[in-house]
């Protein structure tokens, strides 16, 4: 779903989001590899690491991601970009909102979904906070299908759905990728827009 949805519902205003673009931080992409509908790698810049877990399957425009940073591989976080038409000129947390999630048809993880936009990123965030990541991603692990649910107001939902084909392959992927010692990048393909530097840090 694109951001006009969040747009028609009066969230973000529209004279910020067209406002002037500024240069983004761009992270170099490296150890990519395909699990399924899912995608393991590493992100780099100068000594600045990070390893990712996306899927980019389910729609053009959003990608979900579970990242990780090295020497807190313990505390990963979970982040939806959705691509914007125009790169943003502030960086801003616009709203906390309710979110839930749901793996097949076992139960809700509830949580707290941060509405973001960064300066020079055509990228509109979701950062998920999440009580108990760690079962949260087990339940991934194991499942077919993760659907969200967004409270952007009352009885105003925004729904998304990902594939967990892969999800197991490339968590266990990108933990390994955590704990090795950094290696020059294989390549340099982007993959899944990774250049936020606070996607990454969180």
């Amino acid at each position: 779903m694109r951001l006009v949805t969040l747009l028609a519902s009066g969230l973000l205003p529209l004279a910020t989001l067209l406002a002037t673009p500024a240069l983004a931080t761009s992270f170099n992409t490296g150890d990519v590899q395909s699990h399924g509908d899912w995608h393991s790698l590493s992100l780099t810049l100068g000594e600045e690491r990070h390893v990712r877990a996306i899927e980019q399957h389910s729609y053009a425009d959003s990608v979900l991601s579970v990242n990780a940073t090295p020497g807190a591989c313990a505390r990963p976080w979970l982040e939806i970009r959705v691509a914007l038409d125009d790169v943003q000129a502030r960086s801003t947390t616009w709203d906390r909102v309710p979110v839930d999630l749901l793996v097949d048809r076992d139960g809700i993880h509830s949580g707290e979904g941060a509405f973001i936009t960064e300066r020079g990123d055509d990228g509109f965030y979701v950062r998920l906070s999440m009580p108990d990541t760690d079962a949260l991603l087990d339940d991934m692990r194991h499942g077919e299908t993760l659907r969200l649910r967004i409270h952007r107001a009352p009885e105003d939902y925004w729904f998304m759905t990902f594939s967990l084909d892969g999800a197991d392959q490339a968590f266990t992927r990108m933990n390994r990728l955590c704990e090795t010692p950094a290696e020059s990048p294989k390549d340099n393909a982007p993959t899944g827009k990774p250049t936020r530097a606070s996607s990454a840090t969180g």
